[in-house]
């Protein structure tokens, strides 16, 4: 249904997309402050009184008349509301400026999406040359600073422009040299500098769920996999009043022994909760314990013998204990005991961890669909096997695997069917909703698409896998600016995020034309999978290393036989409509060797 409040397109003509992140779902950062009715924000509480000019790298903002200008003195076009975020950055050089704070100087009696702040920030960022993000730049969860030249104050606005440009030909020059260089490294190597430093919430308990020790023995061991952690990190990320970090991040700890508070600090969080779990036969005994990560002191313990079928209850017992005692209750109802759902999730968790491998191939996905089929036999009622075949029949149709048995199309719609299947069974799962948005990007969905991403990361936003799938359509339409952001917040909320975001990352630098940071980005995989081996031959013929994306593609369709030129404009034409992005990637093909 559409939304009866009309959104103003600040900063392109268009209006703002219906399926962008929104106020339901937007990741990161503070929460508007408004009553119930209420369209407009409050006037900004910024000191916008600063330098006259500021300049960055070879430009000058002229803060009187809020003009962007190279050093020389030439005007660059930059949209009205665009200029109007600058100034608010440029007002306050070095810091960081809220979301919030920015949308309320900007448009203060206009209610707005996210997406008008983010398409305003792109707009600078091209007209700057800013591929990088290194002079806008992003603090996930926090907002944006300007990083403009330590030396920019200067009371006279006509003459700041021409001294800027005689800097570089001055002393300063090598200063200039040195911060070039820096720059110049920080493409490649500056988007994992954060992790040193994570961000700490400020506005909800920030907490990290360590993956619970399994003390089954023999054909017991294993049975649960992550069950009881992964579930309690989904059920506290959908309250909307905490911030979660992603499992890939605190999974990360597993048979370490690690000091809570210096877990605290690699990953900026104020709790941690750890525990046990041993399955017996037909029971289960479950430990947890909630840990102060600030001091490592203990805040609540307690042991939960029950049935198998009990899991899901004592997994919500769990959540609602630690909600009371951190302060924030949480009241849902206490869900049935079920066995037969419990082995159907064995079976699932098992596909997952297929998928989840690095080296995950054709045959891998294959298994995914005997183990997915098994989970349906266990518990015909649960969605846990229809979204592993969605997922199987996706994957399918995208890397080109097993055409003897279905061509694209046909895999698309099982796909979708068994999607469908599972968010009827289960509204409330994200990973069903997930695997949706895949499916409708494939087809050439995007405005489905985003709205089903929405929903999915409203239902989970710790899940970084599902942000970072939201940029799919973002990219496939030349949103490629937004993609990023999304990339980068995806890493907010996963300080230890997993290969799959530097594979994305590479896609999105290639469509932006900066091949040499695609690389980068791509080779900072600790193991390149099959599939991408087709972006990164696209990336080496980008390069002009005709030799390395031969050798690449050769890889991609040892799992992918019988691909070509055709296929590919056939299968992409109607979906990614990004200007001259297709015809580009084609030619790419081509130069890595795939036949006509």
């Amino acid at each position: 249904m559409k939304n009866p409040v009309r959104f103003m397109s600040s900063c392109f003509p268009n209006p703002v997309p219906p399926g962008s992140l929104g106020s339901d779902g937007r990741i990161g950062y503070a929460k508007e402050a408004r009553q119930e009715g209420e369209m407009s924000r409050k006037a900004p509480e910024i000191d916008l009184k600063s330098a006259e000019t500021v300049t960055f790298r070879d430009f000058a903002f002229l803060t009187k008349s809020n003009e962007l200008r190279t050093v020389d003195g030439k005007a660059v076009n930059l949209r009205s509301q665009s200029a109007e975020v600058l100034s608010v950055l440029a007002a306050r050089p070095g810091e960081i400026v809220s979301k919030d704070a920015l949308m309320q100087a900007v448009w203060p009696d206009t209610f707005v999406t996210d997406d008008s702040l983010t398409q305003c920030i792109a707009d600078i960022r091209r007209a700057v040359g800013d591929d990088a993000h290194a002079i806008v730049e992003t603090l996930p969860k926090r907002g944006y600073r300007l990083n403009a030249d330590p030396f920019c104050a200067d009371p006279n606005a006509s003459a700041g422009a021409e001294r800027a440009k005689t800097r570089f030909s001055r002393r300063g020059f090598i200063l200039a040299a040195i911060v070039l260089v820096a720059a110049a490294i920080g493409t490649y190597y500056g988007a994992e500098i954060w992790r040193s430093a994570p961000v700490r919430s400020t506005d909800m308990p920030k907490i990290a769920v360590l993956p619970f020790e399994d003390f089954s023995v023999g054909a017991d061991k294993g049975y649960l996999s992550d069950a009881v952690a992964e579930g309690i990190i989904t059920e506290l990320a959908r309250s909307k009043t905490y911030a979660v970090i992603a499992r890939n991040s605190s999974f990360r700890y597993r048979d370490q022994s690690v000091d809570a508070r210096q877990i605290g600090v690699e990953l900026g969080v104020d709790y941690l909760l750890e525990g046990s779990q041993q399955k017996i036969g037909d029971r289960l005994n479950v430990t947890a314990q909630l840990l102060n990560a600030q001091d490592g002191s203990h805040l609540w313990a307690n042991t939960y013998n029950r049935e198998i079928g009990d899991l899901f209850v004592v997994q919500q017992e769990i959540i609602r204990t630690l909600a009371d005692r951190v302060g924030r209750r949480i009241q849902r109802p206490l869900p049935k005991s079920d066995a037969a759902q419990v082995s159907a999730l064995h079976y699932h968790l098992m596909a997952i961890a297929e998928m989840r491998s690095s080296a995950f191939t054709a045959a891998g996905n294959q298994l995914v669909r005997q183990l997915s089929l098994k989970a349906i036999e266990a518990d015909p009622n649960a969605q846990f096997g229809y979204i592993g075949l969605a997922w199987s029949y996706r994957h399918d149709a995208t890397f080109g695997w097993h055409e003897q048995e279905h061509n694209r199309d046909e895999a698309l719609k099982r796909a979708a069917e068994y999607a469908d299947k599972a968010i009827l069974l289960a509204p409330d799962d994200a990973e069903a909703h997930h695997v949706r948005a895949r499916i409708h990007t494939e087809t050439g969905e995007i405005e489905q698409a985003l709205a089903r991403f929405d929903q999915a990361i409203a239902l989970n936003p710790s899940n970084s896998n599902i942000l970072m799938g939201s940029t799919d359509p973002l990219l496939y339409i030349g949103r490629t600016d937004e993609a990023i952001d999304r990339i980068e917040q995806a890493k907010g909320i996963d300080p230890f995020h997993p290969d799959l975001l530097h594979w994305q990352m590479g896609w999105a630098l290639w469509q932006k034309n900066d091949c040499r940071g695609a690389l980068a980005a791509m080779r900072k995989m600790s193991r390149i999978p099959t599939g991408a081996h087709r972006m990164l031959a696209g990336i080496h013929a980008c390069l002009g290393n005709d030799r390395e994306a031969k050798e690449a593609l050769a890889v991609f369709l040892q799992d992918s036989p019988g691909q070509s030129i055709s296929q590919e404009r056939s299968k992409w034409e109607k979906i990614w409509t990004a200007p001259g992005s297709l015809d580009r990637w084609i030619e790419h093909m081509r130069i890595a060797g795939l036949p006509e």
